[in-house]
């Protein structure tokens, strides 16, 4: 039920957020006229469509057109796109509202008469997410003997002036930088500009036409920007055949508020046009000299990763991921498991290891399809991202609770499949769909915990393609899994557990305080995101429990009345979620994150924290500080535990006092995109990321492991002043 409503409310909002229409520069034309269209797309608020080269990602805007005889269409004119974010994937397109132009062509020997011009539009919009758009759009032109401009020829005009233009005032030169090595090669842009172009430029930049053979990445480093002349350098990955000898695109020169766009062609150089760069207005790349580096910067970390390791990685890092605090509650369920099945027949454990192993990998290929969705869409993916939607934490909080109370024995699993059931107990009910829940609320569970070798492996997934992303997530599943499909294998193994009895319904009791204290923690993850209305999440979850147990008391185990009873808990359920969570928490509308500057000090005896940005890691470093910084997110269990530990303690900190040190907090709850870079740097998909950087502002930083003790953070304390 819960999969066919959201499918319908994807297939609901099937292009909703871009409206449509074809305009006209002239309300009646002669024969032999040229007639400008313009396909006019408004873009809902933080929603954009997508240039004819996207970029990184996404999809340009496709027009079919469907015109009678005698009238012909010319090619789309593109006005000037922006740059959109993030700038680690970037893309090219358009906010709020665009027009694309196409001149009409009219036959000299066209008959008076209404054109009937139709078109189907088809396009990409994009917000967090992503929905492809359609829609048929039409226009009538009459032809007579007089032209008559309509009433959108001045928008028409208006987004003329914002096509690019073709420009004799500007020579190109360009040349790469470095001989042929690798996939990634810097090129150089050079350019001479009449006065007439643009007087005053403050800033260039160059949007290159797609190919399929190579990326020219997004970020640009100003090299020298001056009056009538600019450098460019431009990284370019070359993805087959050999490297471009020619290339165009859009050279953009911004002066002030003011963007112009100029297209260009020029061919490649084997070497760069001479010049120098202006170190005042240089905006280094990654991987240049040391003076140029980012304060986030990591140590060079040579030739890239096999993926043989990182597959090795991706397993060990799953079998760790057992043992970590945020998957314990199902591990003790599926001992429970175990015990229950430990004298049936072989064949029966094994099935019933393989079909948790089902769950689990199946699970993790629903992760990496979404993160591959995120990014194709050309936005930020990470590890546990799920953990930043507060919509989420609240359906998981509610769906834990239900299986404690199932645990508790409050309602029971039956095999009447009802809803209820399906949603409290499945984890708890021996057989294959009790195993295969299980596999899923394991994976769930764990994603809001890395584990040591599972954050490199993870890291480098999310800088590859859809396959490696797919084949490391299930190298992670299958480590999460394996200890079971063992154990299910091996059934001489079994023996050593304790033998069925009247125990393992207390222990089944028991393990409900567990997934209680989950239930406890995820309450408090969504706290940060409702503020004091999450009082009203914990008024719905009270009537859930109710629900549950009218339906365990009265549906299950009573014998009359039970469809008044039935009928009562649907009601409070209803109810319940329409008073409380719609009307009161307005769950699916949370609090905005906030971002002040300033101290994150939290008692008079902890570390003074102060919020990190890459701004701040330089001012301290400039000033000779040593520099902590801790990444770190509310729904991190292992987060909280590092901190708890071996970071805000006494030791660490009058060692951060004694070195006069400054400590600085990335918080990663809500997933902001300068973060995600950040951890991308490092090769990180995820939080726990610690760095502590030496007092010398040359000095590269030093990464701490997932699992800290206080020795590892003393020690990396200790080497900032040598």
């Amino acid at each position: 039920m819960l999969v066919g409503l959201f499918c319908l409310a994807a297939i609901t909002a099937f292009g909703a957020n871009t409206q449509v229409r074809l305009i006209l520069s002239a309300a009646a034309a002669k024969p032999g006229d040229t007639v400008w269209m313009g396909l006019d797309m408004k873009m809902d608020p933080g929603w954009h469509t997508y240039w004819k080269n996207p970029g990184a990602a996404g999809m340009a805007t496709k027009i079919e057109w469907q015109l009678p005889p005698g009238v012909t269409a010319g090619d789309i004119q593109w006005p000037l796109p922006e740059k959109l974010p993030p700038l680690d994937v970037t893309t090219y397109g358009y906010n709020d509202e665009v027009v694309l132009l196409v001149p009409l062509k009219l036959a000299a020997d066209l008959q008076p008469g209404p054109l009937e011009l139709k078109a189907k539009v088809s396009w990409l919009e994009c917000k967090e997410a992503c929905l492809p758009g359609k829609s048929d759009v039409e226009a009538t032109l009459p032809v007579g003997t007089e032209t008559r401009l309509s009433g959108d020829a001045a928008t028409i005009v208006s987004w003329q002036s914002q096509v690019p233009k073709i420009s004799d005032g500007i020579a190109m030169r360009a040349g790469w930088e470095s001989p042929r090595s690798g996939d990634l090669r810097p090129l150089i842009l050079e350019a001479s500009l009449e006065s007439s172009v643009s007087p005053q430029i403050t800033r260039a930049d160059f949007f290159p036409d797609a190919s399929d053979d190579f990326e020219v990445q997004g970020t640009t480093e100003n090299l020298v920007t001056a009056p009538t002349e600019i450098r460019l350098r431009k990284l370019v990955k070359k993805f087959s055949g050999d490297w471009p000898g020619r290339m165009g695109g859009i050279i953009v020169l911004e002066s002030g508020h003011t963007r112009t766009g100029f297209e260009v062609k020029f061919a490649l150089a084997d070497q760069a046009p001479a010049g120098e760069a202006n170190p005042a207005t240089s905006e280094h790349l990654p991987g240049k000299s040391p003076a140029s580096e980012s304060p986030g910067q990591p140590p060079e970390t040579g030739r890239r990763p096999a993926l043989p390791l990182m597959l090795l990685y991706a397993f060990i890092g799953g079998l760790i991921l057992n043992i970590m605090p945020c998957v314990l509650p199902v591990i003790a369920l599926k001992i429970l498991g175990f015990v229950g099945e430990a004298r049936s027949e072989p064949r029966h454990v094994r099935k019933l290891g393989l079909v948790y192993a089902m769950g689990v990998l199946v699970s993790f290929l629903v992760l990496a399809a979404v993160v591959i969705g995120v990014k194709a869409a050309g936005h930020h993916a990470g590890w546990g991202m799920q953990f930043g939607s507060p919509v989420f934490v609240v359906c998981l909080t509610t769906l834990v609770m239900l299986v404690a109370l199932n645990l508790f024995g409050v309602f029971e699993v039956t095999l009447s499949g009802r809803a209820l059931d399906a949603a409290g107990g499945w984890a708890a009910k021996h057989g294959s769909a009790g195993a295969f829940f299980n596999g899923v609320l394991a994976t769930a569970l764990a994603t809001p915990c890395t584990a040591p070798f599972l954050s490199v492996a993870l890291g480098f997934a999310f800088a590859q393609s859809a396959s490696v992303i797919l084949l490391v997530f299930l190298a992670v599943g299958t480590g999460l899994a394996a200890p079971y499909v063992i154990l299910s294998w091996q059934p001489t193994w079994l023996k050593f557990l304790p033998k069925p009895g009247a125990w393992m319904e207390k222990f089944k009791i028991a393990m409900g305080f567990p997934m209680l204290a989950t239930a406890v923690w995820l309450f408090n993850l969504a706290a940060g995101s409702y503020g004091k209305s999450t009082l009203w999440l914990g008024v719905f979850l009270v009537v859930v429990a109710l629900a549950a147990w009218i339906f365990g008391e009265f549906v299950q185990r009573g014998r009359t009345r039970k469809g008044l009873a039935l009928a009562i808990a649907l009601i409070l359920l209803v109810g319940g979620y329409a008073y409380a969570l719609e009307s009161q928490l307005h769950w699916r509308h949370p609090m905005a994150a906030t971002d002040t500057a300033g101290s994150l000090k939290e008692s008079a005896n902890g570390i003074d924290w102060q919020r990190w940005t890459p701004e701040a890691v330089a001012q301290a470093r400039a000033e000779g500080h040593p520099v902590l910084v801790d990444f770190t997110a509310d729904w991190c269990l292992t987060c909280q535990v590092n901190k708890k530990t071996s970071i805000e303690i006494p030791s660490v900190r009058a060692k951060l006092k004694e070195i006069n040190a400054v400590a600085l907090l990335g918080d990663y709850t809500r997933f902001p995109d300068n973060i995600t870079t950040e951890l991308s740097r490092f090769n990180r998909a995820g939080v726990p990321l610690v760095l502590v950087y030496p007092k010398n502002p040359e000095a590269q930083p030093i990464v701490l492991p997932e699992i800290l003790t206080p020795g590892i953070v003393l020690d990396a304390l200790d080497r900032t002043s040598k």
